[in-house]
Protein backbone atom coordinates (compact mmCIF):
# COMPACT_ATOMS: atom_id res chain seq x y z
CA UNK A 1 0.00 0.00 0.00
CA UNK A 2 1.35 3.42 -0.93
CA UNK A 3 2.00 6.17 1.60
CA UNK A 4 -0.79 8.21 0.00
CA UNK A 5 -3.29 5.35 0.39
CA UNK A 6 -2.31 4.87 4.05
CA UNK A 7 -2.71 8.60 4.70
CA UNK A 8 -6.15 8.58 3.09
CA UNK A 9 -7.26 5.66 5.28
CA UNK A 10 -5.83 7.35 8.39
CA UNK A 11 -7.69 10.58 7.61
CA UNK A 12 -10.95 8.71 7.06
CA UNK A 13 -10.48 6.89 10.39
CA UNK A 14 -9.87 10.18 12.18
CA UNK A 15 -13.03 11.70 10.72
CA UNK A 16 -14.99 8.59 11.75
CA UNK A 17 -13.66 8.82 15.30
CA UNK A 18 -14.54 12.51 15.48
CA UNK A 19 -18.08 11.81 14.28
CA UNK A 20 -18.49 8.95 16.75
CA UNK A 21 -17.40 11.34 19.49
CA UNK A 22 -19.83 14.00 18.26
CA UNK A 23 -22.77 11.57 18.29
CA UNK A 24 -21.85 10.27 21.73
CA UNK A 25 -21.95 13.80 23.16
CA UNK A 26 -25.48 14.47 21.89
CA UNK A 27 -26.93 12.39 24.74
CA UNK A 28 -30.32 12.01 23.07
CA UNK A 29 -30.46 15.47 21.56
CA UNK A 30 -31.35 15.70 17.89
CA UNK A 31 -28.51 16.10 15.43
CA UNK A 32 -28.98 18.94 12.92
CA UNK A 33 -27.08 20.06 9.84
CA UNK A 34 -24.32 17.50 10.33
CA UNK A 35 -23.12 17.86 6.76
CA UNK A 36 -22.63 21.62 7.10
CA UNK A 37 -21.04 21.18 10.53
CA UNK A 38 -18.48 18.67 9.28
CA UNK A 39 -17.76 20.64 6.13
CA UNK A 40 -17.10 23.84 8.10
CA UNK A 41 -14.96 22.05 10.69
CA UNK A 42 -12.83 20.35 8.04
CA UNK A 43 -12.73 23.04 5.36
CA UNK A 44 -11.21 25.86 7.43
CA UNK A 45 -8.13 23.93 8.66
CA UNK A 46 -7.78 22.30 5.24
CA UNK A 47 -7.53 25.70 3.59
CA UNK A 48 -5.30 27.19 6.28
CA UNK A 49 -2.79 24.34 6.36
CA UNK A 50 -2.68 23.91 2.59
CA UNK A 51 -1.96 27.62 2.18
CA UNK A 52 0.75 27.41 4.85
CA UNK A 53 2.38 24.44 3.09
CA UNK A 54 2.22 26.40 -0.18
CA UNK A 55 4.04 29.23 1.66
CA UNK A 56 1.15 31.62 0.99
CA UNK A 57 1.06 30.93 -2.75
CA UNK A 58 -2.67 30.91 -3.44
CA UNK A 59 -2.28 29.64 -7.01
CA UNK A 60 -0.28 26.64 -5.79
CA UNK A 61 -2.65 25.99 -2.89
CA UNK A 62 -5.64 26.14 -5.26
CA UNK A 63 -3.94 23.66 -7.58
CA UNK A 64 -3.24 21.24 -4.71
CA UNK A 65 -6.86 21.54 -3.56
CA UNK A 66 -8.27 21.05 -7.05
CA UNK A 67 -9.92 24.49 -6.96
CA UNK A 68 -9.55 27.55 -9.09
CA UNK A 69 -7.86 30.51 -7.41
CA UNK A 70 -11.07 32.57 -7.30
CA UNK A 71 -12.90 29.84 -5.41
CA UNK A 72 -10.00 29.53 -2.99
CA UNK A 73 -10.06 33.28 -2.35
CA UNK A 74 -13.83 33.18 -1.65
CA UNK A 75 -13.36 30.31 0.80
CA UNK A 76 -10.44 32.05 2.51
CA UNK A 77 -12.63 35.11 2.94
CA UNK A 78 -15.55 33.00 4.22
CA UNK A 79 -13.37 31.66 7.04
CA UNK A 80 -11.48 34.96 7.60
CA UNK A 81 -8.21 33.33 6.55
CA UNK A 82 -6.99 36.05 4.21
Amino acid sequence: MSKHARSKIFLREQVSLALENYFSTLEGSAANNIYELVLAEVEAPLLKLTLEHAKGNQSLAAKWLGLNRGTLRKLLSKYNLC
